[in-house]
């Protein structure tokens, strides 16, 4: 997975990013686990993110 550089002009000195497609992969779906609870991050065919529980 590729964090972005901070010279990226969008992205905050204080928070990482990431790119989507690093976090999908070949996938249109990704698990997120925040204290032990689920979420699936989805990308629409319109290019929209959703996040669900």
């Amino acid at each position: 997975m590729t964090v972005l550089q901070s010279s990226d002009s969008w992205q905050s000195p204080s928070e990482p990013s990431y790119r989507v497609e690093d976090l999908l992969r070949d996938s249109p779906t990704a698990r997120i686990i925040l204290d032990e609870q689920v979420y699936i991050l989805r990308k629409t065919r319109a290019g929209k993110l959703i996040l669900t529980k």
